[in-house]
């Protein structure tokens, strides 16, 4: 059941972000890495990887404590951060550890990486770059509030949020190269698209923002907060509130194309998007994830789990996967066409990350600090 609205939205840390060139990511090696939280400059959650059609246990890997993003693959080497205060190196193939590399606080953000460099905020506010080869520190950029959200790239730059109200482009050698000022939190990780940034927070205003200067070209009213990050296809950008409403915006002009509210039990959207050619996938608190028809807005089905979705489901080929929240780790997968239940594998805690995907294996994180290397034995 849904009820569309048209009344507008507040948005509270919603990012959108200039565009990663084709040379960033060679196309050879597209379908194998994840380099970013949300495996694209788009932040769409879809990949072009396969998958077998049951998942199985291929290894496992403890940190520390919790793991709260998504790992990042590259070249064959996964990176993974944890609450444990340490971000790792493993080998995507057998799981052996590669590197460990010790901060001064907990992590809750993805990951990022680029041109061997791996890029990642801690909750003391710090950006850390790391050599990707051997995990030594290059150099620290400091914000003044925590960050929880992945980096993402704009030409040679380094975009993130931080929770001091601010969205900030880092330079490859780690100086500042702009910062734009909004009033609230920054959670989501930016989207990236050609030129432009656009940024809203608890003033309620879109702002659009130029990612080569940090000047702000235009911005509109929307009218609730969001933790999530924004999926961005085209001109449309796809993310939910804590208000407990999924929306769809028009970034060229604007505007707010649908509104979707679940009928019963509102509760908040914490979940990322993932977005396909026709459907827009995202969990929510009331338990249940949710497909969208892109278009309209409109539930085409939803699949009620053992547990809040605070996660960030992936599309890969027809199907969806995603964990829950709940004590025995449920983590689902299910057809993308109709919602059906294709499996269901229980890991050791809640499932408290979001999954990255290889060819032929995905990668998972849970509370107890576990990654999972699912896929074919």
């Amino acid at each position: 059941m849904f009820r569309i609205l048209l009344r507008s939205l507040p948005i509270l840390a919603l990012a959108v972000v200039g565009t990663v060139r084709s040379a960033d990511v060679p196309a050879k090696d597209k379908a194998a890495d994840w380099p970013v939280f949300r495996a694209n400059a788009e932040m769409t959650g879809s990949a072009v990887a396969t998958l077998p059609d049951q998942l199985q246990e291929r290894w496992t890997f403890k940190t520390g404590n919790a793991i709260e993003g998504a790992p990042a693959i590259v070249d064959g080497v996964v990176y993974v951060a944890s609450t444990d205060k340490h971000v790792y190196a493993l080998d995507l193939k057998t799981g052996k550890q590669r590197w460990k590399t010790p901060v001064a606080a907990p992590i809750k953000a993805s990951p990022g990486v680029r041109n061997n460099r791996v890029y990642v905020g801690d909750s003391d506010g710090k950006l850390h770059c790391l050599n990707a080869t051997d995990g030594k520190l290059v150099w620290t950029f400091e914000t003044m509030g925590e960050i929880v959200a992945g980096v993402n790239f704009h030409k040679e730059n380094i975009l993130l949020g931080s929770h001091d109200s601010t969205l900030y482009c880092v330079s490859a050698e780690g100086k500042k190269v702009w910062e734009f000022k909004i009033d609230g939190p920054v959670n989501g990780t930016p989207a990236v698209k050609d030129d432009m940034t656009f940024v809203a927070g608890c003033d309620s205003i879109l702002h659009v923002v130029d990612a080569n200067t940090g000047k702000e070209i235009r911005n509109v009213e929307i009218g609730g907060q969001a933790g999530a990050t924004a999926a961005l296809i085209g001109n449309e950008a796809f993310v939910g509130t804590m208000s407990n409403q999924m929306i769809a915006i028009d970034v060229k002009n604007g505007k707010k194309l649908w509104t979707f509210e679940a009928m019963r039990r509102q509760q908040p959207f914490y979940s990322s998007a993932a977005v396909s050619d026709k459907l827009v996938v995202v969990g929510n608190r009331d338990k249940k994830i949710y497909a969208l028809d892109r278009e309209t807005g409109q539930e085409r089905w939803s699949y009620l789990t053992d547990g809040n979705v605070d996660g960030s489901p992936i599309i890969v080929g027809n199907r969806v996967y995603v964990g829950c929240l709940s004590s025995e780790g449920q983590f689902y997968v299910l057809d993308l066409k109709t919602g059906i239940k294709v499996q269901v594998i229980n890991l050791d805690s809640e499932v408290t990350g979001s999954p990255a995907v290889s060819n032929d294996c995905l990668l998972i994180g849970t509370d107890k600090g576990t990654l999972y290397c699912l896929g074919s034995r």
